[in-house]
């Protein structure tokens, strides 16, 4: 399941909305830190089999 670019921008004017321009760099970040845990914890997973 790929998004489309619209379903991109719908997104992110969504979350615009939502947390305000001023929130906005605080809550990538969160969600950048958040992904890359997510993915350490998989890798973490995979090297332990």
């Amino acid at each position: 399941m790929a998004l489309g670019w619209q379903e991109i921008v719908l997104i992110l004017l969504v979350v615009l909305l939502l947390f305000g321009a001023k929130r906005l760099p605080e809550v990538g970040k969160a969600l950048g830190k958040g992904i890359r845990e997510f993915k350490d914890a998989m890798k973490g997973i995979d090297e332990e089999k």
